[in-house]
């Protein structure tokens, strides 16, 4: 079972997420926050396996929350809910170490999904998402990669490349012809030799760096 403590600032919202992931059979809400301040009270309190949280909210924000959750002894995996006009937050939040970003407009399904890839140890981006990060990289970012770039090999940078362009691990081992347990095996590997934290933040450095280019999310 999942413990989910949810957060956002509109009671409609927060009824309609307690209502939506309190029917899912393997999900159970043990909280929900107004704000982000109770979310962090709450989140110290119930030690919630997953947390899935607003960005905008009044007082203390989603991102506030999120990096008084990355002190943590044992921070929980983040999923933000977001809008088209929220870069800003976007991008704090990336560097606070959310696992997922959803569109306020997703399908109630990716919510679900969101929730189970975070507690899995993956993130999940909204596709619609996906092309603000290639644009704000591929324009205001370096282009030469870190040197610990050089310690993948030529399967992790492909791997690389199709993490970040959304694919799931069970899509990357269709695309590649391998095990699903090979995929994640290559994942988990590329996070430690990249020094990264989530899969978010591997989608991002491809993007930063030039591992994966615009193309690459249109084939996608």
């Amino acid at each position: 079972m999942i413990r989910l403590l949810v957060a956002d600032d509109q009671p409609a919202a927060r009824e309609g997420l307690r209502l939506l992931f309190g029917s899912v059979a393997d999900i159970e809400v043990v909280g929900v926050a107004a704000d982000g301040r109770e979310l962090v009270a709450m989140a110290r309190r119930l030690v919630p396996d997953v947390v899935f949280t607003d960005i905008r909210m009044p007082g203390t924000d989603g991102v506030a929350a999120l990096r008084a959750l990355s002190r943590f002894d044992r921070p929980p995996p983040t999923v933000m809910l977001t809008t088209f006009d929220t870069d800003e937050y976007l991008f704090d939040s990336l560097q606070a170490g959310a696992v997922g970003f959803l569109l306020k407009e997703s399908d109630p399904a990716l919510y679900v999904e969101a929730v189970r890839a975070a507690h899995g140890g993956q993130g999940v981006i909204d596709p619609r998402v996906t092309p603000r990060l290639v644009r704000r990289f591929a324009a205001t970012s370096p282009r030469t990669p870190p040197t610990r770039s050089a310690d993948l090999t030529e399967r992790e940078r492909e791997v690389l490349r199709l993490v970040a362009t959304g694919r799931s691990n069970a899509r990357i081992a269709r695309d590649l012809g391998i095990a699903p347990g090979t995929a994640k095996i290559h994942v988990t590997r590329i996070l430690t030799k990249l020094g990264l934290g989530s899969r978010v933040q591997a989608a991002v450095y491809a993007y930063r760096y030039g591992l994966a280019t615009w193309s690459d999310t249109e084939e996608g």
